[in-house]
Parts: structure tokens; sequence; C-alpha cells
């Protein structure tokens, strides 16, 4: 099964001490879509953040290239939107509105729960 990583699930490794792949691969998941958009918001994060988000950007840059990357455009939840309708991909994300659009289009959910695993919503 596909899944898409949002920017806030790229920094999960660090923020929660959350091996992320490991708990997708638990849920059936294996192959990992980093869209170049994610991509550039933590490059974003990484020059301006301080401290722990920084860190987190970071390591979140160099987990995104062991994902298939995908060239997007234009605002990251639209194109992560978008690319989940084209690949027929789950998302995992933490972030509230964005999983709102993405269960108004029928889009399979990942998301952390108790701060130590994953669950499919």
């Amino acid at each position: 099964m596909k899944v898409i990583i949002d920017t806030n699930g790229f920094m999960s490794n660090i923020q929660f001490g959350l091996d992320f792949f490991k708990e997708l691969e638990r849920l059936g998941f294996k192959d990992f879509i980093a869209p170049s958009s994610v991509i550039r918001e933590l490059d974003a994060l990484k020059r301006f953040s301080k401290g722990k988000d920084k860190m987190a950007a970071n390591v979140g840059i160099a987990l995104a290239q062991k994902c298939r990357q995908v060239i997007t455009e234009g605002p990251v939840d639209d194109a992560i939107i978008e690319l989940a309708l084209e690949e027929g991909a789950a998302v995992f994300t933490n972030d509230a509105e964005l999983k709102k659009r993405l269960s108004s289009k029928d889009i399979t959910i990942v998301h952390l729960r108790s701060k130590d695993h994953l669950e499919i919503m």
C-alpha cells in the first residue's frame, strides 16, 4: 500500500522518538511518498526554526530521501490531497485541518496515537 508523508509526519521521528517507517510497515504500507512541496516546507522550517524543530526538520529532510519523491506544486495541503487522489494513497499526518479535508474526500488517514504508535483512521 502507498502512503504520503506530511511535514509533521517526517518531524515525528525527533519530536516523539517514533520510528514511523517501522510503524507504517506494521500497518501494511510499503511505498512511502515524499511530495516535493513537503520537502520544501521542511527546508523552510530548517532555515527559520530553532532548537528541536530545526533538528526535526533536518532529520525529516534526510528521511524524505528514503522515500519515493514526487514533484508537486501549489500549497502543501492541496498538493497532498491531489497526489493522494492520483496515487490512491493514504496520508500520514497529524494536521487537524488536513485530516478534515482528507476525510471529506474519503482518503485514508494515518495518524499518531498516544504519541507512541500510528493508527489508521
